[in-house]
């Protein structure tokens, strides 16, 4: 069976707190595209689980100031 996600867990987690945040702060995946200086396909890239692009560590650092929060908000508590 092929593996459905090339994500692994930490990346996933984290994409899914960045969605969690985007959605509870009513951004559309256009608005926090633009507010990150990304493409709209690319946030969607990123936050498909078919596709492999995925956050970096620049993109949590500007993730924490638009939501003016700690980049550790978007890292789970214990390893996975």
């Amino acid at each position: 069976m092929p593996k459905i996600s090339s994500k692994s867990e930490i990346e996933l987690f984290v994409i899914n707190k960045v969605k969690e945040m985007r959605i509870k702060a009513h951004l559309s995946q256009a608005e926090l595209a633009i507010k990150l200086d990304l493409s709209v396909g690319f946030l969607g890239h990123i936050e498909s689980p078919r596709k492999p692009a995925k956050y970096n560590l620049n993109h949590i650092n500007k993730l924490a100031k638009i939501f003016n929060c700690s980049p550790q908000e978007f890292l789970p508590e214990k390893s996975l």
